[in-house]
């Protein structure tokens, strides 16, 4: 039976919803992340920064803006630091400027992907996958790729049923 890790990223707090902020307790990537972990079972990981983003939307979506643009790393409070132990990888995100946030490489690019699957999975408010899959590619290099799904974000607490028979196809 294969060994599955799903590293993900979530926002708590305020998060845009069909054209409105609203706050939210829990991210809507980690909704969709444990969907994966009960579909398949692995291991949760995760991606936490040393320095929060602003529990302001408006003010988080700008500091997103300026480490995409600056091509940032932040710190983190942990870092898995070796993969040897899993087949499957999902990587799990917010469309954030048409990627993951800059925090997520920050993780990606301590591992080494030599012989594993990366599977994509990005939560969004309209842009889909965005240029996730492209930039999953030339992080992970090494791995082969599974198929990615986008959920919108609004809709990640009934995406149960999807999620689960997507994520149980990519690792037959």
């Amino acid at each position: 039976m294969s060994k599955n890790l799903i590293i993900y990223y979530s926002r708590k707090g305020e998060n845009y919803f069909n054209g409105s902020v609203r706050p939210i307790e829990k991210g809507n990537t980690e909704i969709v992340a444990e969907y994966i972990q009960g579909a398949v079972g692995g291991d949760l990981f995760e991606v936490d920064t040393v320095r929060p983003y602003a529990k302001d939307y408006s003010t988080c979506i700008e500091e997103a803006k300026q480490e995409f643009h600056a091509h940032a790393r932040p710190e983190l409070k942990k870092y898995l630091t070796d993969i040897s132990g899993y087949d499957n990888v999902f990587v799990c995100g917010p469309c954030w400027w048409g990627t993951y946030p800059m925090a997520v490489f920050s993780q990606l690019e301590k591992l080494n992907f030599t012989g594993k699957k990366v599977i994509g999975l990005m939560t969004h408010e309209g842009s889909g996958l965005g240029n996730s899959e492209r930039d999953l590619k030339k992080q992970c290099v090494g791995a082969a790729f599974g198929k990615s799904l986008a959920v919108q974000g609004g809709s990640a607490k009934e995406s149960k049923a999807q999620v689960t028979a997507w994520a149980q196809e990519q690792i037959k």
